[in-house]
């Protein structure tokens, strides 16, 4: 008996479909197409899209550039369940990742710890900001020989207007994180 309910664990931690995301009844695997997560799932509260460059063959006679969309979707299942983060690569689900708890009413509830919190995190807790100003830098790795890979490291400042009629808060996000708060005087 105990070596039969071994083996059911086992299979269960092995299958795919142990670790997905349920949409009601429905459930999201890594591979599944964005659009069928949209079905799925419904609209996502939050987006975000970025792209890399990837580069292979560099120094020789022949490279190939290729440019890759990545698109992020942002899930808030309510109060009592956790947000969740979809990561796309071109038009698939790369990765999903568990967040905290979601929120009942999208910006109601700024006033906690921000620091390290992703994108979509802070869009629930804080709504959408006043104005948002990138700066981006580009990184370029090398894993191996012959290949590169360009990323463009993004950087951004949200701006929310606290409703202290002196002071804005300044929001500093690197790569869907936030990285720093501070008040700023209008």
């Amino acid at each position: 008996m105990r070596r039969d309910a071994l083996v059911i664990l086992v299979l269960l931690l092995a299958s795919p479909h142990a670790f997905a995301m349920r949409c009601g009844n429905r459930l999201v695997n890594v591979g599944d197409q964005d659009f069928q997560v949209r079905d799925r799932c419904g609209e996502p509260f939050w987006s975000d899209h970025f792209t890399n460059v990837e580069i292979i063959g560099t120094h020789s006679p022949i490279e190939e550039q290729r440019e890759v969309q990545f698109d992020v979707l942002y899930y808030n299942f309510g109060p009592h369940l956790l947000m969740r983060q979809l990561v796309f690569r071109d038009g698939r689900l790369l990765h999903e990742e568990t967040l905290g708890y979601g929120v009942d009413e999208m910006g109601g509830d700024c006033n906690r710890v921000l620091d390290g919190l992703s994108v979509g995190e802070l869009v629930a807790r804080c709504g959408e900001p006043a104005s948002r100003r990138s700066q981006n830098s580009t990184l370029v790795r090398r894993p191996i020989r012959g290949v590169e890979q360009w990323h463009d490291q993004r950087r951004e400042e949200w701006i929310y207007d606290t409703g202290d009629g002196e002071f804005v808060r300044l929001i500093r996000l690197v790569e869907g994180r936030v990285t720093g708060i501070e008040r700023v005087r209008r």
